[in-house]
């Protein structure tokens, strides 16, 4: 359907029915801005993929229209997909000092941080892009700088909590500002956009400073080594390890490229201190006896390549698991994340050490707020609609079923898909068609080669292998030259399995003197129908099969 100039539109390409990768474009009139834009996990079955982008080709289409980026804090599913992105359309990014601090090393990674236009924003401050102003709210969150927006449009103002939850004391000593909410409240909301991540746990989000108690507690008690993996972003988090380390005489060593890299900057911008005579590199970690020294890592989410993934399975060049050792694993799996966190807690239990998780001590706390807390924006804001943001489905519904419990009329709650488009004014909302959306796979360099078809391919590989059939024809008489010859990878053994690859040689050579037809993907076709038949009927399985045939 037609766009309509004088609603407000608003497009979530990403983040909504999911976890991560969390982008929203704002729209009204000829000018647009967008609100983050992040990655995914890739889950089990995006077999070799590293990343999942948004499709911002309707972005790119319309990139004239675009007047700027808005990053709400630095963690990684709001800020990971920026440089792809900058990459087509290069406008302004507004975000605070760490978060632009974060997305300075990607910017450089990718060769593009010099033609970047990157401005600091803080809290309290408002700025112009095109017909919209944002205002920059401060929040909580498990990341210094996080930020909601108060959006004034033509049609009415639109408040975005993005993550966050409501920390009365935390470390930054700087809580939520839950007046200007309030206020903001007072003056009319036309919309609340709000996190719900959280919305199927009871109460409220236990504040950052419990963790730091706990940490006290345990390094108080270890005579050996710790070693402690959190998110790398998590500034407060590694603050409080390091407040603990200094206290029970230990010196602390980063490990992982982007723990090094979020410090070194965290420290830069003065919002992280550790005293220099503490700090040492790990490559000299060893040179330290077990109760002298902790080791800051990164891997909480059992990422393959992490440093904790490759501590536990012994592939790592500087750490190596003792018994005794006590790892801390400071993080919540992210959804989709738990079997990889399992496999890695069970390696380090079978080297000796001893693991200490969410479940068995206060050794980590959510960033994102509860129902109590959710509650409390919302009786704050008091908004005509409500968009529930930042979740799986039923995140989604919980959060609409807890606004209808505080009076808002099933009507006005909009429960949005990516791709979806929301047009709003003051005399109403609907849903007005939709726009292309969806994953962009990053595999190594490429970037959106990789799709469905391939990864078909990639799970049949690894669930049943492969077979190739190669065979030499004459070309004017199709006969057989050489061949056929059978090799197969994932499937069965050769060198134990020579009987039936013989076998299978001879349904081939059979499949090729029955096809009378000289066309060669004819020929392929009835090679490879062959032999998938008779290898199912002999094993159950399903490999891929390709055939080759060599004319001369």
């Amino acid at each position: 359907m037609a766009r309509n100039k004088n609603k407000l539109r608003i497009i979530p390409l990403g983040g909504l029915g999911e976890i991560g990768k969390n982008i929203t474009v704002f729209e009204y009139g000829d000018d647009i801005f967008i609100v983050d834009c992040g990655t995914a996990f890739p889950d089990d079955e995006m077999l070799g993929i590293d990343l999942v982008l948004p499709d911002t080709t309707y972005l790119t289409k319309n990139r004239d229209r675009v007047r700027g980026i808005i990053i709400t804090h630095g963690h990684e599913d709001h800020i990971g997909g920026l440089p792809y992105i900058l990459k087509e359309i290069n406008v302004p990014v507004f975000g605070s000092r760490l978060a632009l601090g974060l997305l300075e090393y990607k910017l450089e990674e990718h060769g593009i941080l010099s033609k970047c236009k990157l401005q600091t924003v803080k809290p309290g401050q408002t700025i112009e892009l095109g017909v919209f102003k944002v205002e920059f709210i401060k929040t909580t969150h498990s990341i210094v700088d996080a930020m909601a927006l108060a959006i004034y449009t033509p049609v009415g103002t639109i408040v975005h909590t993005s993550d966050f939850k409501v920390d009365y004391t935390p470390i930054s000593g700087e809580p939520i500002d839950l007046p200007r909410f309030a206020e903001i409240g007072r003056e009319g909301v036309l919309l609340l956009m709000c996190d719900s991540t959280n919305v199927e746990r009871p109460g409220y989000t236990m504040s950052e400073r419990t963790v730091g108690e706990t940490f006290h507690d345990l390094f108080r008690n270890a005579n050996s080594r710790i070693l402690v993996a959190t998110f790398a972003s998590n500034v407060h988090r590694i603050q409080q390890i390091v407040d603990a380390a200094v206290k029970y005489d230990r010196k602390i060593a980063l490990c992982g490229r982007s723990m090094v890299n979020v410090c070194n900057k965290a420290r830069e911008l003065g919002y992280l201190n550790i005293p220099e005579d503490t700090l040492v590199d790990i490559e000299y970690a060893k040179k330290y006896v077990g109760e002298k020294i902790v080791i800051i890592s990164t891997g909480s989410q059992g990422e393959p390549m992490s440093a904790l993934s490759r501590i536990a399975a012994g592939d790592h060049r500087q750490v190596e698991i003792v018994p005794g050792d006590m790892v801390i694993i400071s993080a919540t799996p992210i959804p989709g994340n738990e079997k990889s966190v399992s496999c890695v807690v069970n390696e380090l239990f079978k080297k000796g050490a001893e693991v200490i998780y969410e479940s068995l001590a206060d050794v980590h706390v959510s960033g994102h707020a509860c129902q109590e807390e959710l509650k409390l924006i919302h009786r704050l804001v008091n908004p005509q609609y409500f968009m529930p943001v930042h979740g799986e489905y039923r995140h989604l519904k919980k959060h609409a079923d807890l606004a209808h419990s505080l009076g808002m009329d099933e009507d006005r709650t909009l429960i949005m898909e990516i791709g979806q488009v929301l047009e709003i004014d003051n005399f109403g909302a609907q849903f007005n068609g939709r726009v292309t959306s969806g994953k962009v796979l990053v595999d190594g360099l490429g970037i959106g080669d990789v799709g469905k078809i391939v990864l078909r391919d990639r799970k049949l590989l690894a669930e049943d292998g492969m077979i190739i059939a190669v065979v030499t024809l004459q070309r004017e008489t199709s006969t057989v030259i050489n061949g056929p010859d059978i090799l197969t990878r994932g499937f069965v053994y050769e060198k134990e399995s020579e009987e039936f690859i013989d076998d299978v040689k001879q349904v081939c050579m059979a499949a090729i003197e029955k096809s009378s037809n000289r066309n060669l993907a004819s020929k392929k076709n009835k090679i490879k129908e062959t032999i998938r038949d008779y290898v199912y009927q002999k094993t159950k399985r399903t490999p891929m099969i390709i055939p080759i045939i060599v004319e001369i």
